[in-house]
């Protein structure tokens, strides 16, 4: 059996702990700077997921956006951007979504047995659907990427209900959380976690790895599992810097 990917899992909340806003307008959590960063993370990754909500609402091409970083990955001879994967149980998803038409990248969508014929002949060629099971485990969707995509590295990028329950079952091995300066405070917006049992708590106690100031946001990345490779931190920008981009890539 091959081994699962190892699991970054990356988003940006409010100090109160909220994704976005409950407007249908996206409320930005980050700065150009943190974006640039993702970026980079993005392309040294294998493949990136999110979910179907998180398609529907936030309409995102998930490609990389830097040249030089596409020129890097086509030069190694992957894919300009990374494969792009969602799961989906309703299998309300639109062909027309910036998922399926941005970018030349390979697509996935997970979705339970019964409703995958429904869904093929609704994405079409757009995008490879894989039944797993009666429902759909992140569990399921690693050991899938892991043995029959050749997936090393994934990024998870969202929304909530994805977060959670990679989180709940202990599925990430590290987690990339920025943190904006200001509140949300609505309590119909969509928050970073869920409720419910994790499985760091105050006698397991999550590592902190690093930290970064990034403008006017600060990144917070956490070791959750022995396989986290972010070394330590010296102390100096640039040293820690050239490790973000190099234990993002194998």
């Amino acid at each position: 059996m091959s081994e699962r990917p190892y699991v970054t899992l990356s988003c940006a909340m409010s100090i109160d702990g909220y994704l976005d806003g409950s407007a249908p307008r996206r409320l930005a959590m980050s700065n150009e700077a943190d974006f640039d960063r993702v970026d980079e993370v993005r392309s040294r990754n294998d493949a990136i997921l999110v979910g179907a909500s998180t398609v529907r609402r936030d309409n995102p091409r998930l490609l990389v956006r830097d040249a030089a970083r596409r020129a890097r990955r086509l030069s190694s001879g992957c894919a300009a951007s990374p494969m792009k994967v969602t799961v989906t149980a309703s299998g309300d998803l639109s062909p027309d979504a910036a998922f399926f038409t941005a970018g030349e990248v390979p697509r996935l969508v997970y979705t339970p047995l019964q409703g995958v014929r429904s869904l093929r002949s609704r994405l079409g060629e757009r995008a490879t659907v894989v039944g797993l099971g009666a429902q759909v485990t992140m569990a399921a969707v690693l050991d899938d990427l892991g043995e029959r995509r050749a997936v090393r590295r994934l990024m998870v990028e969202g929304g909530g209900a994805v977060l959670t329950q990679f989180l709940q079952a202990d599925l990430v091995d590290e987690l990339q959380l920025v943190i904006a300066p200001f509140f949300v405070g609505e309590s119909g917006a969509p928050r970073a976690a869920a409720a419910g049992r994790y499985p760091w708590t105050a006698s397991r106690r999550a590592r902190l790895a690093d930290t970064r100031q990034i403008g006017d946001v600060v990144l917070l990345r956490y070791a959750l599992s022995d396989r986290c490779d972010v070394p330590t931190d010296h102390g100096d920008p640039a040293v820690r810097d050239h490790a973000m981009a190099a234990s993002a890539w194998s």
